[in-house]
């Protein structure tokens, strides 16, 4: 989904949608994109891991910041062509309601039973990614201009992991700098 949703093509994106409608977390598409490549290592990044903090306090504040952070950039984007945030363009809400649908359906073809199940894996997965962005910022923060704002992402301001398993499993993630400095 994060590989997918950083594509141009309309297909492509469409297609980080569905990846993450598994885990009823839309909005990650938006405020990943939009957000997090704009705030990453500063205090206004949700996804930014703070020194010292650890991952139990980091993982709800991640998964709500980036939610709110996500909402509002929406609706901005949407206030800025003419339309409500309670529309069918937003993206959010098609990704919550592809969610909706893919669980509603797993429901009817497997019965209720399934319920715990989907959300486990819902949980597992945002578990999952919260984890890598945990890693892949933890305790950065972005040099300050003299004018209190934040210089450029640059590649120091995002771990990387150059180990043969997890550039196997996590998509080259040991390019990870180099994707915020060259976004």
């Amino acid at each position: 989904a994060h590989e997918l949703g950083h594509k141009s093509s309309r297909l492509e994106r469409r297609l980080a949608k569905i990846v993450l409608a598994q885990s009823f977390y839309g909005h990650f598409y938006i405020e990943h994109n939009h957000g997090h490549h704009v705030n990453v290592a500063t205090p206004r990044d949700p996804a930014s891991a703070r020194f010292g903090e650890s991952f139990w306090i980091f993982l709800p504040r991640s998964v709500f910041g980036g939610l709110k952070s996500g909402w509002r950039i929406e609706s901005a984007r949407l206030r800025r062509q003419g339309s409500p945030a309670l529309s069918p363009r937003n993206n959010i809400l098609q990704a919550w309601s592809l969610s909706a649908a893919l669980f509603g359906t797993l429901i009817t073809l497997f019965g209720w039973q399934i319920l715990p199940w989907l959300l486990l894996q819902a949980l597992a997965g945002i578990t999952f990614l919260e984890a890598a962005n945990y890693l892949e910022h933890y305790g950065l923060l972005r040099a300050r201009r003299q004018d209190g704002s934040f210089v450029k992402a640059r590649p120091e301001d995002s771990w990387n992991s150059d180990h043969l398993l997890s550039n196997l499993f996590l998509y080259q993630l040991q390019r990870h700098s180099d994707h915020h400095a060259n976004s």
